[in-house]
């Protein structure tokens, strides 16, 4: 079993910079994420969309701002354990200790989950199931792997019109297919996407992929029957996400619905155990990642004193060394 002071679930924004956090307070740091990359559904949904309700950049790609963050805790080396899902909590002597996936265990002093909408797996692609071979993604995480190609994205909500967009100018083709045609995105990408050369296709559905290794084809169905073969070598399925807490939902927190009831200093119900991000509610909750970073930090504080009772809530700015 190993020992450290703060395992932080989740590694969005929130949990990043709450791993920065913990460190500038002296604090070890484990951050446990089931997605194989930092970033958690910025980095799964929207790596190269604008974010622009940060504090201090005017715009900032998700995918630079969840590098900026990974960089602003990396002098205090967290331990990062990505890929691996958090499924149990008990407790000995007083202190958490989190029961990973694989039977690893972590004997913690707090335990500060950061989930945003919990765990959360891609809406499947119905013909994918009868296809084994490659080319078939939910999400993009290397726009450039996809430089060259003939890109197929299916949906029409904000990530599949975000996908075309950044696609659009290194794709070979880019195609977008929604089985209505009315769209969930943002209006303003959508005519964006329309003044691209992004063929959108409405009233659609993927009915069949050809290829054996991989696909080289897909077969449109147009309402009415009309059926029109293109070639494709990568589908992006946007289809969207389904979230639940999982485990976590078997500790006996205090829930509202999916998200995790937090006090005025993210504690929750259970000893040592504190939420900070979109995963929290309480009265007036704003569901923003700047919202978010405050959380962290007023987590990781409360949680140093019930760490070490002798440590000061308010630790000083971090520039008052400088």
């Amino acid at each position: 079993m190993r020992e450290v002071d703060v395992a932080v679930i989740g590694a969005g924004p929130a949990g990043l910079f709450a791993a920065y956090y913990a460190g500038f307070r002296g604090l070890s740091v484990a951050v446990i994420d089931a997605l194989p990359e930092p970033g958690g559904q910025v980095t799964a949904m929207y790596p190269e969309k604008l974010i622009l309700d940060v504090a201090g950049f005017p715009a900032i790609k998700g995918r630079e701002l969840v590098a900026n963050l990974v960089a602003q805790a990396a002098p205090f080396r967290p331990e990062y354990l990505l890929g691996v899902r958090a499924e149990k909590l008990s407790y000995l002597d007083g202190r958490p200790v989190l029961g990973l996936a694989g039977g690893d265990q972590l004997h913690c002093g707090a335990v500060l989950v950061t989930g945003g909408l919990g765990s959360f797996t891609p809406r499947p692609l119905p013909v994918a199931d009868s296809f084994v071979g490659a080319g078939i993604v939910y999400f993009v995480p290397q726009p450039t792997e996809l430089t060259g190609r003939d890109v197929l994205i299916v949906g029409g909500g904000d990530s599949a019109f975000d996908w075309a967009v950044t696609l659009a100018p290194i794709a070979r083709s880019v195609t977008l297919v929604h089985r209505r045609d009315r769209f969930r995105a943002h209006a303003s990408t959508v005519d964006r996407v329309r003044a691209l050369p992004v063929r959108v296709v409405v009233n659609a559905e993927v009915s069949r992929l050809h290829g054996e290794d991989r696909v080289i084809g897909a077969e449109l169905t147009v309402r009415g029957g009309a059926v029109e073969t293109l070639p494709v070598d990568t589908v992006v399925a946007a289809l969207g996400f389904t979230a639940d807490l999982g485990p976590l939902a078997e500790w006996g927190l205090t829930l509202d619905r999916r998200h995790i009831v937090v006090d005025s200093a993210m504690a929750t119900n259970l000893p040592r155990v504190f939420a900070a991000g979109d995963i929290t509610d309480y009265p007036g909750k704003v569901r923003l990642i700047a919202t978010g970073f405050g959380e962290a930090a007023t987590a990781v504080n409360n949680a140093a004193v019930v760490i070490d009772p002798s440590a000061h809530l308010f630790p000083g700015h971090s520039s008052d060394g400088t």
